[in-house]
């Protein structure tokens, strides 16, 4: 994908330089950094406006009918599960996945680089939502909590780190020159448990699924621009005529 990226923003290089006479060629990337802003700033437009419409009735209404509905089917077997995922959510999952990626990007692909990068994403994910939670003030549902909450609702920690740390590790799996039949295997298994964790937390009933909702629109904001990020310095690196 990175030979794809290169070769995209070249060819819009030279279309910029040949058309515009541009005289100097990093006016190219600077637009393709524009551009990406442009994205990134859309999304995060989508969370406020999601965020606006937190107080209004049609808001309260559709998150009671898909909370009546998700725990309309609690069951103990159903529960133990989503505790368990809530849990591969939480901090102490999120070691124990680590330490493992940690352990085969040594011992496999022999690098560390990806295990910092994901890292990192997880890391201003989860400072991100602390502060979010703080300004925005939203308290949890009124209904029975199954496992228990100290923070704020709004937007879903829980949510936003799933989406971030797993939703990155989604990208560098279709970076990886691995089998399609297992690269398509654990691309399954890691949308499964993003959708997992978000789930857990509507029928545990911590959570509005409005706060899920909010939690993945800015873990996915983290994913895209950390991924321009990396890609871009690794472009600005190795082409000498940026």
């Amino acid at each position: 994908m990175r030979k794809t990226l290169i070769d995209f923003i070249s060819s819009i290089r030279n279309f910029l330089i040949e058309k515009f006479k541009a005289y100097d060629e990093k006016l190219p990337y600077i637009i393709f950094v524009v551009i990406a802003l442009i994205i990134v700033v859309a999304s995060i437009n989508l969370f406020i406006e999601l965020t606006d419409t937190l107080h209004t009735d049609m808001l309260a209404n559709v998150d009671d009918q898909v909370t009546n509905y998700v725990i309309s089917y609690r069951t103990p077997a159903l529960t133990e599960f989503f505790i368990f995922m809530t849990d591969v959510g939480d901090l102490y999952g999120y070691l124990i996945v680590l330490t493992l990626y940690f352990l085969i990007s040594r011992l496999i692909f022999k690098r560390w680089k990806y295990v910092l990068q994901t890292f990192l994403v997880l890391i201003l994910a989860s400072v991100s939502n602390m502060m979010l939670k703080r300004f925005i003030n939203r308290a949890r549902p009124g209904i029975e909590h199954m496992v228990s909450v100290e923070t704020l609702s709004y937007p879903s920690g829980h949510a936003m780190s799933a989406m971030a740390f797993y939703g990155f590790l989604i990208y560098l799996c279709s970076r990886f020159k691995i089998n399609k039949y297992l690269k398509a295997g654990l691309i399954t298994l890691l949308v499964f448990i993003i959708l997992s964790i978000g789930t857990s937390r509507i029928y545990l009933g911590v959570h509005y699924p409005s706060d899920i909702a909010g939690g993945y629109i800015a873990g996915l904001i983290w994913i895209v621009f950390c991924i321009l990020i990396f890609n871009l310095i690794e472009i600005f690196r190795r082409d000498p005529k940026t």
